[in-house]
């Protein structure tokens, strides 16, 4: 009965991770082209805008501590390294993640000392833009190593 439930609960966490991506992924695209458009366009840093980056950052976290939640459960951290697909979820999806969270934190951190506007459009155009590389970077290594899964489900 006991295992019963912890898999329910696996596989319910495992279901909102996959999902909750899809969010994350467009509250960064759209921060990184709002960003994009602001500093071109030197328009203004608005309280919308740092608002779109803190729900960008949130939901980024938010699926971080899922995905950290599910490492662990399911045990991943024990894969054996010299097979391609248990080094992927043991080291290199985690890692990835780990400097992606990094660059959107530091970003918008980052983009919060920003003198001008256009300093602060520049700032999370290029940290949001090299956390979306990364995330897209994970996503197809994903693919390659485990050919059952593929970009738009698990």
């Amino acid at each position: 009965m006991k295992k019963k439930l912890v898999m329910g609960i696996y596989e319910i966490l495992k279901s909102a991770h996959s999902g909750w991506r899809y969010l994350v992924i467009i509250l960064l695209l759209v921060a990184f082209i709002n960003a994009l458009m602001g500093y071109v366009g030197k328009k203004p840093y608005t309280e919308g805008n740092r608002k779109l980056n803190v729900f960008a950052l949130i939901s980024a976290h938010i699926q971080f501590v899922l995905g950290l939640v599910i490492y662990f459960m399911h045990d991943w951290y024990k894969g054996d390294s010299s097979v391609a697909i248990q080094r992927y979820w043991k080291m290199e999806h985690v890692s990835m993640m780990l400097i992606a969270i990094i660059l959107i934190t530091v970003g918008n951190a980052r983009s919060k000392k920003g003198v001008t506007a256009s300093a602060k459009h520049k700032t999370i155009f290029i940290f949001f833009g090299l956390a979306l590389l990364l995330i897209t970077g994970a996503i197809f290594a994903m693919i390659k190593v485990d050919p059952s899964r593929h970009l738009f489900g698990m």
